[in-house]
């Protein structure tokens, strides 16, 4: 009977599960472990939610999001200030890692030591204003020369490749890039945003739900963010076992890579803070201001509106 009974639960909960869409803001990675490892070991499942984790088509996440094609997404504390800005209703629920962990990287044999070597250098990047304008700044702070960079747009392209060819510094994350150099023999110099600016201290990556969902559907957001939060600390707790799982369901990932960034973030997702996701309103605020003193926003808006920890718990 009570073998039943149970049948009849689990039947039930598949019965009334919701539909639950979040895309990514790129191809899976360790930034995205949590999420991973709630489908997987059925955290989403038994918050009542058929989640299905999906790759940005058809636009950016920020844009899928805002218009209700998809219910949670992964973004950046820089794309989520911009998009207020121009009055897209999407609102940041959760920090993923507490600490900005990207910064410039370049080869050794380049022998660029802090941002005033960047003179006379090739930059490879995304093609962002964003990206001109911290060169420009961490540069002027270290006395050195922007118009004596060239910047390219190199895009995705791999930065071992174009380091090789036409590319002396890029853009990168710690807990991946420099592992995966590590594990491919090559010797790197980088440069950590925060050494030179504390207001360059921001959230990347964040979880992003649009604000119908975060005003009118409440209950919902809290499921989602109940699950995923279990998510993260069971990878914070179990790094290696949480790569197992991302490496399942993303394949064409190097696992040893996989592993030793799961091993560093396991340490960055949490960090100092009192519970995983929770957001600060003065780093939203530190950033913004950034932004506007460099000129990449012409107008502040209320960062109050633009982050919420209503939904990660206590």
């Amino acid at each position: 009977k009570m073998k039943k009974i149970l049948i009849f639960m689990m039947l039930s909960l598949f019965a009334f599960s919701k539909d639950v869409t979040v895309v990514l803001d790129w191809t899976p990675n360790t930034n995205h472990m949590g999420l991973y490892v709630a489908q997987e070991l059925g955290y989403f499942k038994a918050e009542g939610l058929n989640v299905k984790i999906l790759q940005p088509q058809g636009g950016t996440a920020e844009q899928l999001v805002a218009t209700g094609k998809a219910d949670f997404g992964i973004s950046y504390q820089e794309a989520v200030t911009f998009a207020r800005i121009q009055n897209l209703p999407i609102i940041s629920i959760a920090a993923i890692i507490q600490h900005n962990t990207s910064g410039f990287a370049s080869l050794k044999t380049k022998n660029i030591k802090s941002p005033k070597n960047w003179e006379g250098k090739k930059y490879g990047g995304w093609g962002s204003p964003v990206e001109v304008a911290t060169i420009k700044a961490l540069m002027k702070k270290d006395g050195g020369d922007f118009n004596k960079v060239k910047v390219l747009t190199t895009g995705s392209a791999d930065f071992f490749q174009t380091s090789k060819s036409n590319v002396d510094f890029a853009w990168v994350y710690e807990g991946w890039t420099n592992i995966e150099a590590k594990l491919k023999g090559f010797q790197i110099d980088y440069i950590p945003l925060t050494k030179y600016d504390k207001n360059l201290d921001y959230y990347t990556p964040v979880i992003i739900t649009n604000e119908k969902i975060a005003t009118k559907d409440k209950d919902l957001a809290k499921k989602f963010m109940k699950a995923t939060r279990k998510g993260y600390e069971y990878a914070i707790s179990n790094p290696e076992k949480a790569a197992a799982i991302l490496s399942k369901h993303a394949p064409e990932l190097d696992k040893k890579l996989v592993l030793e960034s799961s091993k560093f973030l396991s340490k960055k997702y949490k960090a100092e803070a009192p519970i995983w996701g929770q957001q600060k309103e003065s780093v939203w605020v530190n950033y913004q201001n950034w932004l506007y003193t460099n000129k990449l926003i012409t107008k502040k808006t209320d960062m109050k509106k633009a982050f919420t920890n209503e939904f990660i718990g206590k």
